[in-house]
This record gives structure tokens, C-alpha cells and sequence, in this order.
């Protein structure tokens, strides 16, 4: 590949990401599931013109030096049958042609979306059941929200029609905890229950029958679920998170000694279950109120024994305003070696966080100690030094008390940082070395898909020493999916792919405004124009 490809494919690349990415963060949904692909409705909604045809010729086949020297792409014709949406565009147009590269016999329906009217730019055609239609049609009236779109919805997950079951799992994927809530009394406990226990399911979905039990789950379901937590079996425990998280909805602030004992004070523990853990308590911190707060930071401090781990919390700790381990965290900082160095860089941005005056005589001393440990975390997370604007409520350090000592130290930090509330994390720059969960087809979802019988847990590297330490977000509780349309899906797969980093699995929060989302745009566009730039410039000098 020339060097002007290679530089045009990356651009293009980041363009995806950045763009995407922006558009993505603006919205969180359910919280150990993601979307596979936009949904019907979404892709109806997306479109101008939507209509169920059904095929009446193939186009011909060229043959020989016709086919290799033809630029036009051939299209089949379709007969519409059902205008779903744009009935004023269609008028009374019967017929359309648009690019088909099945097989499929004459007569087999399909669901065809256009844009750009008059002159309509028909999309790739989707073969679809009787059935299919129906549930097509039933969906693009169900209210946009709430209780009543769900409820139809359930009754298609796990369908034997795949393509109905993966949408209905897509729907339920993008819905809000609280819209999931909403379903309560209308959830089908028993079902709920054989599709967790049952190993034929695909993990991804798993995540979200775990969290719909921890929604209407009884005192009844707690023996299993404790099975399924204890089960060396990576397929059973392949969910742990949202089983950890379904088991303490259920069972309250006494069920947090079991995965205490089993994932975070257990040094033998995977990393792979201590991470799905922790995500749990994350999700019982932001989302749920089971577990009292202070019951959740007792979990997490645990890990502060585990110096390796030690990163995966500090952040949540600056986040919860929990300042009484300042002291355990300056003497990880002291003593980390290259086992647990990235534990540096989160222990800086908490002290940066912190309201009391110790935390900057704190600073100070480890400045002296590790300069550029405090200057690349200054460099890399410029807003993340000032105190938390709550700290006057926490009650984990009687210093909090001292109101006048820390109006003066929020006002010393503000002079010298930009203000934000969370702390952040180091990540290492090899990300070979990384504590890195791979490969897995299981919740969020970075790529693509895997047959839903065939899906194994995922099995998350162990942490290996780092290189040399660079920045990284805060985790939060879950990544946002990238979906595709549900053209460019293959219709036969379920599953999903595991990212490779750690953080990858941390989600952005929604921004306060819309600025970051149409920042982000912007910045694709203009990577984009760059990438046009080069594609003009190779061109250029191809001529010469």
C-alpha cells in the first residue's frame, strides 16, 4: 500500500471514530448490553421512504469481457406492496429498481428504504418473513418510549426468527435502566431465568436477562445466581458483571461479602472477574440504590491492597469524594514499582481532586519525588485538579469539617487548575503489557459479531508488567456501541466483540450540552477534508 493510501486510510479511521464517537456519548442505555446494529424503527425513522416489495426480476448476468469492462452495476426490480412511510414521495409509483446481489427466489418480499426524493436513492434490500412484516409494522407505531414499546419487544427476544429476536434485543439494548425498570410487573420472570442458566444463549444477551432479573428477581433466584458467581465455568460466568450486579439488587448490602471474599480481597482472583466486579459496583454506585454508598467504597478500598489493580479504583474514589484513603494512596505512589507504576499517574489527579489542605503538601512532596509523573499528568488531564464542589458533604474525613481551611484550599486550586470533579487513570503506553480484557463476545461491543451457539466468555489477559505510563479516562460503567445499519450486518450473527483495552469498556458520560457532540462532527470533517487533501496532492503527483 503507497504511503499516501496508508496516510489517507488512517485519517479516515479517526474520522469514523471521532465523528461517531462524539454521536454516541450523548446517550447512555442499558448498562451491560449493547446494540448490534440500528434497529427497524431506527432505520425507518433514518429514511424518507420505506416500503415491503417483493422481487420480480433478477438482473442479467453479464458474462465474459461484458462483465469485466461494465461499469453499471445491475439492479433488480421489485414490485411495491406496503408503503410503510413516504406515500406522498411514492405518489403512484408501483415499481422500483435498486442494486440486489442475492439469490432469492422471485416473489420473496423484502424492506426497502430510500432517501433524497424525487429522485430516490434505494437502499440495500432486506428479505423479510410474513412475519417480519408484521412485527415491522406493529413497531413503527408503538410509542417512542415506556412500558408499552418494551412489552412488545419481549416477546420477541431469543424469537426463532433471528432477525426479529436480535432487533428486539437491539430495542431493549438502547433503552435507558430506567425505561427497563418501567417493565417491572410486566417482566416474564420464569423466562428470564431458563435464558440465564441456559448456555445457548449468547453472553451479550445474558447481560441483559441478568439485568432484567435484577429488575423483578426474587429471594428465590438467589441460590442459583450465587452458583452461577461461584462456577469456574468461563461461559457461566462470561456476564459477571451484570451477575454480580443482578445478585446485589436482589440480595442488598449483605451480598457484597461473597464478592468481596471471591473478587476483590482474593489476590488469586482473575482480573478478568475483579474488572466485571468492580464494573457491578460502579453500576450500584450511579444507577442503583441498594447498596448504601459507603457499604460500596468498603468494596473498592479493598483493592487498594492489590497494588497492580490499584488504578481500576482511584478514579471512582476521587468520583465518590472518598478522601480517608489519601494517605494509603500517597504510600502506593512511594513504593510503586514496575509491577504497579501506573498507579502514579491516579493517585497525582486524585490529590488534584481532593478539597483538603493535605492533599496539596501531598502534591508537593511527590513533585519533589517523581516530577514527571505530576508533569504528564498535568499534560495529559489538565481539568481534572480541582476539588469537588460537594466536599463539604462527605463525611469520610473529619477535616471535611474545617470550613475555612477548605474554602481556601478550593480557591488555591482554582487559581492554579481548570475545574472538574473527576479524578482520572494512567493507562501504559504498550498496550501488549496492559491489564487488557481480549477478545470475548460479550458486551460492548467494539467490531462485530459471532453465531450466538458458538459464543465463548470472554478471557481478559492477566496484568503483565507496563511500559513506561501514559494517560487514560476514567472508567466509567459502560462503552457506547458504534452500530451500523442493519444492511451492512450480516443478517446470521449474534454477539459481540470484546475491545482489547481496559478502558475501552469505560462510557463516556452524556455531555451537559450538545457542544461535544457537534465538536466532534466538526473534527471528523475536517480530518476528512485532509484526507480529500491528500487524495488531490497523490493525484497531483502521480500526473508529474
Amino acid at each position: 500500500m503507497s504511503a499516501t493510501r496508508k496516510s489517507l486510510a488512517l485519517l479516515l479511521y479517526l474520522a469514523a471514530i471521532g465523528g461517531l464517537s462524539a454521536w454516541t456519548s450523548a446517550a447512555r442505555a442499558c448498562p451491560f448490553c449493547a446494540a448490534v446494529s440500528l434497529t427497524f424503527t431506527e432505520e425507518i425513522n433514518n429514511s424518507q421512504v420505506a416500503v415491503i416489495a417483493k422481487l420480480v426480476h433478477l438482473p442479467p448476468k453479464a458474462e465474459g469481457d461484458a462483465a469485466a469492462n461494465s461499469l453499471e452495476v445491475p439492479k433488480a426490480k421489485f414490485e411495491i406492496v406496503r408503503v410503510l412511510k413516504g406515500a406522498d414521495v411514492l405518489d403512484k409509483q408501483r415499481e422500483l429498481e435498486t442494486v440486489y446481489f442475492g439469490d432469492s427466489p422471485l416473489g420473496t418480499k423484502f424492506l426497502v428504504m430510500g432517501i433524497d426524493p424525487p429522485a430516490i436513492n434505494w437502499g440495500t434490500p432486506i428479505a423479510i418473513t410474513d412475519r417480519g412484516e408484521e412485527y415491522v409494522m406493529k413497531a413503527i407505531e408503538l410509542p417512542k418510549e415506556g412500558a408499552d414499546r418494551l412489552a412488545f419487544f419481549q416477546d420477541f427476544l431469543e424469537d426463532k426468527d433471528e432477525m426479529l429476536g436480535r432487533d428486539a434485543y437491539d430495542e431493549f439494548a438502547k433503552t435507558p435502566y430506567a425505561g427497563v425498570i418501567a417493565l417491572k410487573d410486566r417482566m416474564k420472570h420464569d423466562q428470564l431465568v431458563e435464558w440465564v442458566k441456559s448456555p445457548q444463549v449468547a453472553v451479550s444477551h445474558r447481560r441483559l436477562y441478568l439485568t432484567m432479573l435484577g429488575v423483578c428477581g426474587k429471594p428465590e433466584d438467589l441460590p442459583m445466581l450465587e452458583e452461577l458467581i461461584k462456577s469456574k465455568d468461563r461461559q457461566t460466568k462470561g456476564a459477571l458483571d451484570a451477575l454480580v450486579a443482578a445478585y446485589l439488587t436482589i440480595k442488598g448490602p449483605d451480598g457484597m461479602a461473597l464478592v468481596e471474599d471471591l473478587f476483590l480481597r482474593n489476590k488469586e482472583a482473575e482480573y478478568t472477574d475483579t474488572y466485571a466486579t468492580i464494573m457491578a459496583l460502579r453500576f450500584h454506585g450511579t444507577e442503583e440504590k441498594v447498596v448504601p454508598r459507603e457499604r460500596l467504597l468498603g468494596g473498592i478500598r479493598l483493592m487498594l491492597d492489590r497494588p497492580q489493580l490499584a488504578d481500576l479504583v482511584i478514579p471512582d474514589l476521587a468520583r465518590w469524594e472518598d478522601w480517608s484513603v489519601m494517605d494509603k494512596l500517597v504510600t502506593l505512589f512511594k513504593n510503586a514499582d514496575e509491577e504497579s507504576s501506573w498507579v502514579r499517574v491516579p493517585v497525582i489527579n486524585y490529590l488534584r481532586a481532593c478539597p483538603l489542605p493535605k492533599a496539596k503538601e501531598n502534591l508537593d512532596e511527590l513533585a519533589k519525588l517523581d516530577p514527571e509523573t505530576v508533569k504528564r499528568a498535568n499534560s495529559f488531564f489538565p481539568f481534572a485538579g480541582a476539588a469537588p464542589a460537594a466536599a463539604a458533604a462527605n463525611k469520610t474525613d473529619p477535616a471535611a469539617a474545617d470550613a475555612t481551611a477548605k474554602d481556601a484550599t478550593a480557591k488555591d486550586a482554582a487559581a492554579k487548575e481548570p475545574a472538574t470533579k473527576d479524578a482520572t487513570t494512567e493507562k501504559p503506553k504498550d498496550a501488549a503489557d496492559a491489564k487488557a480484557p481480549v477478545d470475548a463476545k460479550v458486551a460492548p461491543p467494539a467490531t462485530g459479531a459471532t453465531d450466538a451457539k458458538t459464543e465463548k466468555a470472554e478471557t481478559p489477559a492477566k496484568p503483565g508488567k507496563p511500559a513506561a505510563a501514559a494517560g487514560a479516562a476514567v472508567p466509567q460503567l459502560e462503552s457506547e456501541p458504534v452500530t451500523a445499519p442493519r444492511s451492512t450486518v450480516a443478517r446470521s450473527t449474534a454477539g459481540l466483540a470484546q475491545p482489547l483495552a481496559k478502558d475501552a469498556l469505560a462510557a463516556p458520560q452524556p455531555p451537559a450540552s450538545s457542544l461535544g457532540v457537534f465538536g466532534g462532527l466538526a473534527g471528523a470533517a475536517a480530518v476528512l477534508g485532509c484526507a480529500f487533501w491528500i487524495i488531490l496532492k497523490g493525484g497531483q503527483h502521480a500526473a508529474g
